[in-house]
């Protein structure tokens, strides 16, 4: 191949896009002409960088081309980390990432391209799905890789925009290797009416899920969204996002998408058993106990482990015969209420509800 085939001449652009740059990776150029006052924004600048692709402003007053050189890459750039991108085992994660993202969609649990797929395959990398992408179309060679702090190391294509939601869980539970964030519409019904599921009405879940947290709503993509999960993940693996969807987090991708199939079908059946009009039956609570053991066994979290907590969050919370859909309950912390405040709280409850026996 001639030098002149390896450039990608594109001085007529005054603005230097992402787009721009990586059709010029497709091509297979190592070289970018642009014009000398074009600007080239921070995502193109990155992936010049990533791809060693150099970047020449010749001007048409200019007989020689001035190298432009791209702005140092902090140390999470470093070409050691970026060749773990390349490596068998994150080639083996890439594809179970992309077929977890179809059977995301399959399941219809994605639409357009919501959900995103993490797995952190170092001490300080996270592989990622792309931003702008349906979970069907994923293929590895559009994956990323990224840092704890959200600084893209490789990839042809940005980041998903949700990832700091990720990267929190990865900071507060080291345990958790891979992420899942989806939209499975079962258990988002509950995420957009501020309850939860009752517990121990079917074993599986029980044992893979158990009670499930819902998290205050904040903006998706922004930080604050982020931390909204940090208080729940350490004692649940699956925690509703409210007016949004879940998340879930386990030591494999393939398993996070199991503990969202199995949420979204207990949400769904707890639904239709509610249409049958019978009182929804509970499993005891010294079964229900049989059940945490294997939990236990597994690994897997439980808010119920912590016997501290175990006053306020029994095995089973049932707010009425046969209901489907419950408060959440107090188990994630907050301050309790002072005796005295409790004493004043429950004297004028009392006082209005024989106020309203009394007008009868």
């Amino acid at each position: 191949m001639s030098d002149e085939a390896k450039n990608t001449d594109l001085r007529n652009r005054k603005v230097l896009t992402l787009r721009d740059v990586q059709e010029a990776v497709t091509a297979g150029a190592g070289r970018i002409l642009v014009a000398a006052n074009c600007v080239v924004t921070p995502s193109a600048r990155d992936l010049l960088q990533q791809r060693n692709i150099v970047l020449d402003a010749a001007g048409a007053a200019s007989s020689a081309p001035t190298a432009i050189v791209p702005a140092a890459a902090p140390a999470a750039l470093a070409p050691s980390n970026a060749r773990l991108f390349s490596t068998p085992e994150a080639e083996a994660i890439k594809k179970e990432i992309c077929s977890v993202g179809r059977k995301l969609w399959m399941r219809q649990f994605v639409d357009g391209n919501g959900g995103n797929i993490s797995y952190r395959i170092g001490p300080n990398e996270v592989l990622c799905t792309p931003t702008l992408v349906s979970k069907y179309d994923l293929t590895p060679e559009i994956l990323c890789l990224v840092d704890l702090d959200g600084n893209q190391i490789a990839g042809v294509r940005p980041r998903t925009s949700e990832l700091l939601l990720h990267l929190e869980i990865y900071k507060a539970v080291p345990e958790a290797k891979s992420v899942v964030h989806c939209h499975p519409p079962h258990a988002t019904a509950y995420a957009i009416t501020g309850k939860v599921p009752p517990n121990m009405v079917i074993p599986e879940f029980e044992v893979f899920v158990g009670k499930v947290a819902i998290s205050p709503y904040e903006t998706p993509g922004t930080k604050a969204f982020a931390e909204t999960v940090v208080p729940y993940v350490q004692q649940h693996n699956t925690v509703l996002l409210a007016n949004h969807g879940i998340v879930c987090w386990a030591d494999t991708v393939t398993h996070a998408e199991w503990y969202a199939e199995v949420l979204e079908t207990y949400c769904w059946t707890l639904m239709l058993a509610a249409q049958l009009g019978a009182p929804i039956s509970y499993i005891s609570e010294q079964h229900g106990a049989d059940l945490l053991a294997i939990k236990k066994k597994l690994g897997l979290p439980d808010i119920r482990f912590d016997a501290s907590r175990m006053k306020e969050c029994q095995l089973a919370d049932v707010e009425a015969n046969g209901s489907i859909a419950l408060s959440p309950a107090r188990c994630e912390g907050g301050e309790k209420l002072a005796d005295a405040d409790l004493e004043a709280l429950v004297k004028s409850v009392t006082d209005a509800v024989m106020e309203t026996i009394g007008a009868k």
